[in-house]
């Protein structure tokens, strides 16, 4: 079995930790606080002439919930095209129903926006009413794989939901086990759920390098964002387990 490791990366420094330390794909965001956020057309295509690793940039025009009015469908459907002619490998997203269930319409009308990128079906999975259902909806309207912790907070909370999605999807969709996966977890996660994909930030906290803080401000600049030792300790455990 072929092991990908797909990056959340939040800047254009964080993904090139991801490249730097082996990552098989981007997924570029803003705003990771909020679950993640469409980036910069500047960022997009920064990351496009940066990078050789395919870039998938998140379509979410806020955070919060999964239920958009008109005019934030419209922002959507222009920030797919934009990808597109970037020349982005694929693009995440998710629309919902107030009760739950997957807004087919819609994720059908971008699904066709965005070809011939791939589509990956976001975290807004994990809200749905019904994810047996659910998953069944998103095969149907022909999404290349779903980012899904398996209805829990953390990937490692949900592994035996997992373990049953990659046995409901039969390899007709790519299931990627995504939420607080580490290189400490991640061997555990392949074994158990039989998974071949995996999302992570690969974070830690980075510090400023100004030489000058305001010392009146609660403003620390630390932030966090991916380091490249930590995605090349998931590469390796792939090596490892596949030897």
């Amino acid at each position: 079995m072929t092991y990908l490791l797909e990056i959340c990366a939040n800047s254009v420094r964080s993904a090139l930790a991801a490249q730097q330390g082996g990552a098989n794909r981007i997924e570029l965001c803003d705003n990771m606080a909020e679950g993640g956020t469409t980036p910069s057309y500047g960022m997009i295509a920064t990351c496009k002439k940066l990078f050789k690793i395919p870039v998938f940039p998140i379509i979410r025009p806020r955070g919060g919930d999964f239920l958009y009015s008109e005019e934030e469908f419209e922002v959507m459907k222009k920030d797919v095209t934009a990808c597109a002619k970037l020349g982005c490998e694929g693009v995440v997203f998710g629309i919902l129903q107030s009760d739950g269930s997957i807004d087919k319409e819609r994720c059908s009308e971008l699904i066709a926006l965005a070809k011939p990128m791939q589509v990956t079906f976001h975290r807004a999975f994990d809200h749905c009413n019904d994810l047996e259902k659910c998953l069944e909806d998103i095969i149907s309207l022909g999404c290349d794989r779903v980012l899904t912790s398996g209805g829990e907070t953390y990937a490692t909370d949900g592994i035996q939901k997992l373990k049953s999605m990659v046995q409901q999807a039969e390899n007709r969709i790519i299931i990627m086990p995504g939420s607080g996966v580490t290189h400490k977890n991640i061997l555990n996660l392949m074994r158990e759920t039989g998974a071949s994909e995996f999302h992570s930030t690969a974070k830690k906290l980075n510090y400023s390098m100004m030489n000058f803080q305001n010392q009146g401000s609660l403003d620390t600049y630390s932030l966090y964002e991916t380091h490249a030792d930590e995605v090349k300790k998931m590469k390796d455990i792939f090596s490892l387990f596949i030897g």
